[in-house]
């Protein structure tokens, strides 16, 4: 049968209703009560990162989406993406244009604008000497974060800290990168001493050392600033050293801190800084992040990109050029400092009427928080769950535990992560009259004065 334009409408319905009905029957007549499932060619080890598993559980029981109406995201580490207003932050772009050219495939190593707008961010607030060459763009932080993990020589061992973001881990294992845990104490205070991350005792002299390090941290807020960051990035371009240096969370601290400052030879280095318009550009949802590092290793990055990621979308690039724009920038970094200087300073305080231990430093938009004695963060957070609110149990920051969790017993048992980041000014005298009754009938039940 030949089907021509004049073909009538219902004669095409019933040959293309007749086809799918034969069509089904096959596909019934292959599945049968004695055929075994198929098992999956992909692997098992798989689990979502410990916030989706937290945010999975908390739709379970409230019966809603968080970030729904009524909800208080407590656990999300992602910032508000409004202008904040009360100390002087800018519009965000409400729109970027699209040419004929913009449709065209991306570079694989990112759009030249946006290499040459981070370089020049770089180069105007750090001082540094940087090309765009030396920029490799990425869909966001950690898949910058994963690929240069995922590309590792054999000899190079990661030194990560005992508490850090959580996607680190499931990083780390997917990528069978070969790692040690730096402790993280209250006697150390969440914040190791510099060297203990390039400790070589036990190494033979063939082993480098590439630490992955957040900084402000998430989830603690410590910051290596200053003179210690110095000596970090001292320490990071020593023969056989090198470092992830994860600054989300750049701007959320007096005066903001990248390495970057104190690199002295970038070319001949293993130095790789990350960053991203996701925490202090305020916009997590264009999905870009770059990786600043040596011509020499972003060639490889970009290399991999060729086949692996095929570039960024154009859009999203152009749109963080907007953000980049340095008379921006200056006022937007300002914001941020300011706002969650204020809202890190009155949620700590909140926390201490509360009785409850804030090990919490100077920078990010997370309290680091331990419960008294006789409480655990995951019953405190069951029973935030059926009030519409959630934090993140320091469990899943545990860089020291299996990639599934289910036996183990942390250490950080009665630790948890509550974030203000995405919280509105406004809601912060409910937002802890919300915790502290949830908190206070905790302790109540379970008998703690």
């Amino acid at each position: 049968m030949t089907l021509s334009d004049s073909t009538p409408a219902q004669t095409l319905g019933s040959t293309a209703s007749d086809s799918a009905g034969a069509s089904k029957k096959q596909c019934r007549a292959t599945v049968g009560p004695k055929n075994q499932p198929t098992s999956s060619m992909l692997i098992d080890d798989m689990p979502p990162m410990g916030i989706y598993e937290t945010l999975y559980r908390f739709k379970d029981v409230f019966g809603a989406h968080m970030g729904t109406k009524n909800t208080h995201p407590w656990s999300q580490g992602f910032p508000l993406t409004t202008p904040l207003e009360k100390f002087g932050g800018p519009e965000l772009p409400p729109s970027v244009d699209v040419t004929w050219n913009d449709r065209f495939y991306p570079k694989a190593w990112g759009h030249p604008e946006l290499r040459q707008a981070v370089a020049g961010y770089y180069n105007d607030n750090y001082g540094c000497g940087i090309d765009p060459e030396n920029v490799m763009i990425f869909a966001g932080g950690r898949p910058g974060i994963y690929t240069v993990l995922n590309f590792l020589k054999e000899q190079v061992e990661v030194r990560i800290g005992n508490v850090e973001w959580p996607a680190y881990l499931d990083i780390l294992t997917q990528t069978k990168t070969n790692f040690k845990v730096v402790p993280f104490t209250k006697e150390n205070n969440f914040h190791p001493p510099n060297a203990d991350y390039y400790d070589r005792t036990g190494l033979n002299a063939s082993t480098h050392i590439l630490p992955v390090i957040s900084n402000p941290s998430n989830p603690t807020g410590h910051t290596r600033a200053g003179d210690e960051l110095k000596e970090l990035m001292e320490l990071a371009e020593q023969s056989k050293n090198g470092i992830l240096l994860d600054e989300a969370y750049e701007w959320f601290h007096e005066g903001s801190v990248s390495g970057m400052q104190y690199v002295k030879d970038l070319e001949n280095s293993n130095v790789f800084i990350t960053g991203a318009c996701t925490k202090g550009l305020q916009c997590p949802g264009i999905r870009i992040g770059w990786v600043v590092a040596s011509k020499k290793n972003i060639e490889t990055l970009s290399n991999y990109s060729s086949f692996g990621m095929g570039g960024v979308s154009h859009p999203s690039q152009l749109y963080a050029v907007k953000l980049l724009e340095p008379s921006r920038v200056k006022k937007a970094k300002k914001a941020v400092q300011e706002h969650y200087a204020w809202q890190r300073t009155r949620y700590g305080t909140a926390f201490k009427n509360l009785g409850i231990n804030v090990y919490t430093g100077d920078g990010g938009f997370y309290h680091w928080l331990e419960l008294p004695e006789g409480m655990t963060a995951k019953e405190l957070n069951e029973r935030l769950f059926e009030k519409g609110a959630a934090i993140l149990c320091a469990l899943d920051c545990d860089m020291a535990r299996p990639h599934d969790k289910s036996e183990y017993v942390s250490p950080y048992g009665r630790f948890f992560r509550f974030s203000f980041g995405p919280l509105l000014p406004e809601t912060f005298e409910s937002d802890m009259e919300l915790f502290s009754g949830v908190y206070l009938q905790y302790k109540k039940d379970i008998g703690i004065e």
